[in-house]
């Protein structure tokens, strides 16, 4: 008799166990779906990637500081030029 509860236990826990694996398979599907879902729907949307993002964020701060860079210096020529009409 308690071959057949070792049995009864024994099959229950496989069944369990199979159930968790083809529930994690199917969560992994629905993953995969989802995704390839948002990829096609922002590629759609012609949405930048995060590297393009990036790239042209640092190509506005170096030209910021460009800016700044070039605006002292006419200010420098400036107060040059200035003093030198004034004179």
């Amino acid at each position: 008799m308690p071959d057949t509860r070792s049995n009864v236990f024994n099959d229950f826990s496989k069944l369990v166990s199979d159930a968790t694996e083809m529930a994690q398979g199917v969560r992994r599907e629905a993953e995969s779906v989802v995704k390839a879902q948002a990829e096609r729907l922002l590629s759609a949307m012609d949405v930048v990637s995060r590297e393009e993002f990036e790239a042209v964020r640092d190509m506005a701060v170096a030209a910021r500081d460009d800016n700044d860079r070039l605006r002292k210096r006419i200010e420098t020529l400036e107060a040059k030029l200035g003093a030198t009409a004034g004179a």
